[in-house]
């Protein structure tokens, strides 16, 4: 097996998520095990139902659905930390348990910016994660000690988009 790299995708673009979904896909179809999560997401997006169905993709989601977190006040915001670590926790034990080939923590960024999961946890994970397993992570606004460990850094800027225009997210499009 080859050496596992750190990829992030990053900037305030459409299109994060429909990158790692596209890589978990790919992983899957050449046969690997892909163990794909979301953070502060409320696990309605439409690519899960496809993910669920994949025979290598184990999708595991946050018990607990959570959302935006402008909407949030400082209690909701303490209780999230709470989940947050609990899940982080929960999927990098199953992603060694299972011993995958791919770990996709969709908006990582977001969980990691606003202190809604250990810092130093997330970090050590990344420097000791097994050797050949892949990791991708997403998210607006990648800091830069989790860009100086990754070895793919792409960033998506949005040059245009149909929110500014007062046009919502879409079912089957943007969700």
């Amino acid at each position: 097996m080859e050496k596992g790299l750190i990829h992030i995708y990053t900037g305030n673009g459409k299109g994060k998520t429909t990158c790692c979904v596209g890589l978990t896909v790919r992983c899957a179809g050449f046969g690997g095990k892909v163990l794909f999560t979301q953070f502060l997401k409320d696990n309605k997006s439409s690519e899960l139902n496809i993910l669920k169905e994949l025979e290598n993709v184990h999708v595991l989601l946050c018990d607990t659905p959570l959302g935006f977190t402008f909407k949030m006040n400082d209690e909701q915001k303490a209780e999230v930390r709470k989940i947050c670590d609990a899940h982080f926790k929960k999927v990098t034990e199953a992603a060694i348990a299972e011993n995958v080939d791919l770990l996709v923590m969709d908006e990582m960024m977001a969980t990691y910016n606003h202190g809604f999961i250990d810092k130093e946890a997330v970090v050590n994970f990344l420097k000791n994660k097994p050797e050949t397993m892949e990791v991708v992570m997403t998210g607006r606004d990648a800091p830069d000690e989790l860009i100086a460990l990754a070895n793919y850094v792409s960033r998506i800027d949005k040059v245009k988009h149909p929110y500014d225009e007062g046009i919502h997210a879409r079912k089957g499009i943007e969700k």
